[in-house]
């Protein structure tokens, strides 16, 4: 009896070891990338949740209180059409009153960041992968 107390009680908390690992999510310094890939963006800094293919399958999704976004229907939702101002002003805004859950970081300042403030080099980021999202529509 003990023995099966013991063990029950290593179990759980094994699990609950595991649940609270698979839980977190390791938040890093935004590295800069190239502002002219959009894909090489899309790969550093929407990939973790969004997945590799824009699905919302990516490895930190399951930790996040809200589901990120299936970027891949965009077209769809927007009757065929992708919805370039809307998705580069969910990108950008800085209020965040237009995209997401307040877990999705706004890029906007933080293109603004690793640009040394440079409005061109932010607006290139976003134009890029704004375009990139756009290649990711199911079709």
């Amino acid at each position: 009896m003990r023995i099966a107390c013991l063990a029950a009680f290593l179990l759980g908390s094994l699990l609950l070891s595991a649940q609270e690992t698979a839980t977190k999510i390791k938040k890093v310094p935004v590295s800069p990338t190239s502002a002219g890939s959009g894909k090489e963006m899309f790969d550093a800094y929407c990939a973790s949740c969004h997945g590799v293919d824009g699905k919302g399958n990516g490895p930190a999704a399951p930790a996040l209180k809200i589901q990120p976004t299936d970027l891949t229907l965009f077209a769809q939702k927007n009757g065929g059409k992708f919805p370039t101002r809307q998705v580069m002003t969910s990108i950008r805004d800085v209020t965040q009153n237009v995209h997401g859950s307040k877990e999705m970081p706004v890029w906007g300042p933080i293109f603004s960041s690793i640009g040394n403030s440079n409005p061109g080099i932010v607006t290139l980021r976003i134009n890029n992968l704004t375009k990139y999202i756009e290649s990711l529509q199911v079709k």
